[in-house]
């Protein structure tokens, strides 16, 4: 059986992407990799194993482009309202708080906040599936 171990995403700048890692979702590096031309930052947290892998290709000046798919990180926590207002006071602009229903049944509780590259990381009320 397989298990997921961790996720990838290009990163600009990599102290700025460290920093809102760690402000916004206590994700910490838990290593750091560095060779001639990429950096490897894989960031965790006390949660569970699965990391978040940043890569800093050196020399890389333009932002990345990120395409027109839908494709975003996402992570749980206890009391997103909470969250929501913490990720608010710090100037991170998270998107408004949706429901998701299907035929009158709660599936998901969400918000959106985009990280300095660009990237949508939705984070969900601990409901249901997203535990």
């Amino acid at each position: 059986m397989a298990k997921a171990i961790h996720s990838m995403i290009r990163v600009l700048e990599e102290q700025r992407s460290v920093d809102f890692y760690q402000q916004a979702f206590d994700l910490s590096v838990a290593e750091r990799l560095d060779f001639d031309s990429f950096t490897l930052l894989y960031l965790s947290n006390s949660e569970n194993s699965f990391e978040l892998e940043l890569t800093v290709n050196k020399g890389q000046t333009e932002p990345y482009d990120l395409g027109n798919a839908y494709g975003h990180f996402a992570l749980c926590v206890d009391d997103l309202e909470n969250e929501y207002k913490r990720l608010s006071a710090l100037g991170l602009q998270p998107r408004d708080i949706v429901e998701f229903k299907r035929e009158g049944t709660l599936l998901a509780k969400f918000f959106f906040v985009t990280d300095p590259d660009g990237y949508s990381i939705e984070v969900l009320q601990k409901h249901g599936r997203y535990q």
